[in-house]
């Protein structure tokens, strides 16, 4: 039987938690808080507080240090430091250390690190070899990022200070098995996730814990926003961490997703690849089918898809979703907004 779903928040939200994987969580965020300042999205305070729960199931060690990819594009877009191009990294980037580690044969060479990212790494792995656990290494680098913009209404959270990474069987015929397990950066930087995914392994996952604030911030939430991020390797091993899932049914707050498929076909990353790996329909209705209205023991309450997929919204409402079909595109920061509205009125 599905969890009982309590009685929704009514009024404006005023505490807002997004689970967010990278870039198109990022900039969903930098819309959604646009929004927030220039009162664009109706239905939310202007004094409102956002909570990031971040996926670090792409996390992983390079040349000694820890990487955390996701939570680092979301602080980086928020506080103004992204290569707005590659959608990744820091603006007006040097490569001088990837060149002369690339001289002396080190591997991995098709996965750079530039100068100035490469600070916040050493400064991350310092912290973790010091016993802290990660979620408050995350705070101590948002003090730079965040603060000074958003003071304390912006919080960056990890999923789970736990290491859990992403891994990817893919089709070997030089292995015995016929296949091989490679970490998800393997699969997307170096083949450029060209090559079909078996299956997936989520190592560490069903073992890891909530991070402190990542359960609170969900059933204290007024509004949980799921972003137009992958479903399967961001969205997918935040609901994962055990507790994740069980909060965002019952919690009190109304729960709203927006389609990353557009027109059947995800507009960044890999989604299609790994939907078709666990069995998914590649389409806005197919994903959101796939989290589940919460009055049937999914997650959402509502789900916006584009307007080009106006022909999915019968059936996502059928399941009993509300959905309705707008705009979706991040063309830029109105437009965004204009998301973030829509997301908060089908579920008001």
């Amino acid at each position: 039987m599905p969890s009982p779903v309590s009685s929704p928040v009514s009024g404006p939200a005023t505490r807002i938690t997004v689970l967010s994987g990278g870039v198109g969580g990022a900039r969903f965020l930098q819309g959604l808080w646009h929004g927030i300042e220039q009162r664009l999205v109706p239905g939310v305070s202007p004094d409102a507080r956002v909570t990031v729960v971040a996926n670090t199931g792409d996390d992983w060690w390079v040349h000694g240090l820890k990487i955390c990819p996701d939570l680092d594009t979301v602080m980086y877009t928020l506080g103004g430091g992204i290569d707005h191009e590659r959608g990744w990294g820091r603006r007006e980037e040097t490569w001088h250390a990837k060149e002369e580690l690339a001289g002396y044969g080190v591997e991995p060479t098709w996965f750079g690190l530039g100068d100035r990212d490469l600070a916040t790494h050493l400064v991350r792995t310092q912290m973790l070899d010091a016993g802290y656990p990660l979620s408050q290494v995350t705070d101590a680098l948002c003090r730079r990022w965040l603060e000074p913009t958003y003071g304390d209404r912006v919080r960056l959270l990890p999923m789970t200070d736990d290491r859990m990474e992403t891994h990817v069987a893919i089709a070997d015929p030089d292995s015995p098995s016929g296949r091989r397990v490679v970490h998800f950066q393997e699969y997307w930087v170096k083949l450029r996730a060209q090559v079909a995914a078996e299956a997936l392994v989520f190592v560490g996952l069903e073992e890891s814990s909530p991070a402190p604030g990542v359960i609170d911030a969900i059933t204290d939430a007024d509004l949980v926003v799921v972003p137009p991020s992958n479903p399967v390797v961001s969205v997918g091993t935040i609901l994962g961490v055990p507790r994740v899932r069980e909060a965002l049914v019952a919690t009190r707050a109304r729960v709203v997703g927006l389609s990353p498929i557009v027109g059947g076909h995800h507009l960044r990353g890999m989604a299609e690849q790994l939907l078709t790996t666990i069995g998914v329909e590649v389409s806005a209705a197919g994903v959101g089918l796939h989290y589940g209205a919460r009055s049937d023991g999914g997650v959402l309450d509502g789900w916006l898809v584009d307007e080009g997929d106006v022909a999915d919204v019968r059936r996502v409402t059928e399941a009993g979703l509300a959905c309705r079909a707008v705009p979706l595109l991040m063309t830029d920061l109105d437009a965004t907004a204009a998301m973030a509205a829509a997301a908060v009125d089908l579920v008001s």
